[in-house]
């Protein structure tokens, strides 16, 4: 195989659509623009939500609520999971590393230990929050508490 003899896969490549060229091409005429209005114009451009005058759908529903732009999201790690991962690595330190590591967090999340569970081994946790709970299962267990 070499340059001179690639060729792309089978029906990955089509000829574009020739748009006003003749009847004879089956787009002529009104070029795929139909007939009259707004859309048939040239320099028409629409705004995004434009329904032809007709109410648009994001004002005709309506709003209840009020959704919090400064909310900040967390992660929640339980006990029960960082009891699981204690046994099965053998760790005495628990912070946002080991739990990308672990496949619990992504890079860019908050995490919260929360209390569901027990929690024995004495650990070292480090996270950006803690339930009231879980921050005294871990120190009940002879482990240490710190915010990142």
């Amino acid at each position: 195989m070499n340059l001179s003899n690639l060729k792309p896969a089978e029906g990955s490549v089509k000829n574009r659509k020739r748009i006003g060229r003749g009847t004879g091409s089956g787009r002529g005429g009104t070029s795929t623009r139909g007939h009259k209005g707004a859309g048939s114009r040239s320099g028409y451009s629409s705004k995004v939500g434009f329904e032809g005058g007709q109410m648009p759908l994001q004002r005709r529903v309506p709003k209840v609520g009020f959704k919090n732009p400064n909310r900040v999201e967390f992660v929640g790690v339980n006990l029960d999971v960082l009891q699981g991962l204690t046994e099965k690595f053998n760790l005495s330190l628990i912070d946002f590393d080991v739990m990308k590591e672990h496949g619990l967090v992504s890079k860019n999340d908050l995490v919260k230990i929360l209390g569901r569970g027990e929690l024995n081994a004495k650990l070292e946790v480090k996270a950006h929050a803690f339930t009231a709970a879980a921050s005294k299962a871990i120190e009940a267990a002879g482990g240490s508490v710190v915010k990142l």
